[in-house]
This record gives C-alpha cells, sequence and structure tokens, in this order.
C-alpha cells in the first residue's frame, strides 16, 4: 500500500506526536515505501538538529529534544522490523 499523503509530513507528525509506527503498521508498506520513509526521518530529524535555539529557552529545548527522541525511537522501530522481516534499506 503506497503512503497516503506526503513522506515528510509523515516524518514531521511522528516527531510531533500525532503518530507512532509500530511493526504491524508497517507491515502494510512495500520495501520501496519504507526506504522513503526512513529518508524522510533523516531529513527531518537533520532540519530539527540544525535549528538554533537560545540556551535561556528551556521549554523549546526541551520540545526540540523530544521531536529527536521520537524520530529517533521510530528510525529504531523501521529498522528493526525491516530486519525481522530481511528488508535491507
Amino acid at each position: 500500500m503506497p503512503i497516503s499523503g506526503s513522506p515528510k509530513k509523515l516524518a514531521q507528525d511522528i516527531a510531533d506526536g500525532f503518530l507512532s509506527l509500530s511493526s504491524p503498521q508497517l507491515r502494510q508498506y512495500t520495501a520501496a515505501d519504507l526506504k522513503t520513509i526512513q529518508i524522510h526521518l533523516a531529513m527531518v530529524s537533520r532540519e530539527l538538529r540544525g535549528q538554533q535555539i537560545p540556551l535561556d529557552n528551556l521549554p523549546a529545548i526541551k520540545a526540540k529534544q523530544m521531536r529527536l527522541s521520537r524520530l529517533r525511537q521510530a528510525e529504531t522501530v523501521l529498522l528493526a522490523h525491516c530486519k525481522k522481516k530481511r528488508i535491507s534499506l
């Protein structure tokens, strides 16, 4: 099943906490779709790491780190699913 909507928007929704990836959810995607999701997770992660936040703005720093944490967790779930199903990315 192809990715519905924009893959970048999917990655941003994961970062913002509106969506989380799970192995049963990933079963519906093809290997090419999983590769696309991985690329966009990395792209959004790179954009987040590039943001400059003042050191005195602790809530913004915490929010940025939480978004990065969600992206790392999603990428870990994605890679574990691909390893289990023997899908090479």
